[in-house]
């Protein structure tokens, strides 16, 4: 699936994370062992993650889901709840999540 691909009604959401600065090595393994987990997700279209050059403690997310259904699939998965909830959000001193539409 190409970035070409998403449509105006597919769900697109950034999410931004500001790491502990103890723990910036620890979240990008963790985020490096989910992503390709993520990725195989039959509904979720289109996931990047980027860390700041300027600062690793922040990471950028860019997710595009098919729709609703999946985006509540992703959040049920195995490496959902146990790398990112359970390992990583403890991890972070900052979390947020917005919605988007495409325009």
């Amino acid at each position: 699936m190409s970035d070409a691909d998403v449509r105006k009604d597919d769900l697109v959401f950034t999410v931004t994370w500001e790491a502990k600065p103890s723990e910036v090595d620890a979240l990008t393994k963790i985020v490096q062992t989910f992503l390709p987990l993520a990725e195989r997700e039959p509904g979720l279209k289109v996931v990047r993650t980027h860390q700041a050059v300027g600062d690793p403690t922040k990471f950028f997310f860019y997710e595009v889901f098919a729709d609703a259904e999946a985006f509540a699939a992703h959040q049920e998965t195995e490496h959902f709840k146990t790398l990112i909830m359970e390992q990583a959000v403890p991890k972070l001193a900052k979390r947020e999540r917005i919605q988007h539409r495409l325009v």
